[in-house]
């Protein structure tokens, strides 16, 4: 087996391997690239290839043989879930305290009415893992929603996580390769 050095791109697509997620770099590449895969995305809006779906499908697949989650928790670092009321409760009984204490201690309302962290990076956040991983919000079990379907209909939450989430970043990168290949673009 040949020895690869720490921070080797393997990938072939400007990213690192999961092992050495390296998120000062990343944020270069994702500056550099966002002109181009929003307006891709947009472009998306309008134009959607029959086969989308299979296409999302199978590119996301390949998305986490090069993204590691667990040695990233950018998102957990620059943005926060929104709570529902069946996450507070869960969550604050999970951590042996009333719903109120647990809103009181750690969350605010905004303006649309969500709730929400006080604090970035989020307070469950610990030695980059989540200390609540088994209970925590939905809206967290299911980032980075590459799974919503259709996929186009999710756009404009793709291209706001384009400079946070490596993992939707590589998603959208291959799947603008792709379609420029493929199709008539």
């Amino acid at each position: 087996m040949k020895k690869v050095r720490k921070g080797t791109n393997l990938s072939g697509n400007g990213l690192y391997l999961p092992f050495s997620m390296d998120l000062k770099r990343f944020r270069i590449l994702a500056a550099r690239k966002k002109t181009k895969l929003t307006g891709f995305l947009t472009k998306l809006d309008d134009i959607v290839p029959e086969d989308m779906p299979k296409l999302v499908a199978k590119t996301d697949a390949t998305v986490w043989n090069d993204v590691d989650c667990t040695s990233c928790a950018n998102c957990c670092k620059t943005m926060t879930p929104t709570f529902r009321k069946a996450d507070i409760v869960r969550i604050s009984a999970h951590l042996g305290m009333k719903p109120k204490e647990f809103v009181d201690k750690w969350l605010e309302k905004e303006e649309d009415g969500d709730w929400v962290n006080k604090q970035q990076p989020c307070q469950f956040l610990v030695d980059d893992k989540c200390s609540i991983y088994e209970v925590r919000p939905k809206d967290c079990a299911e980032f980075p929603h590459h799974n919503k379907k259709p996929f186009d209909l999710y756009n404009d939450t793709f291209i706001q996580n384009l400079h946070r989430c490596p993992a939707t970043f590589t998603l959208v990168d291959r799947l603008m390769k792709a379609v420029e290949k493929e199709y008539e673009w």
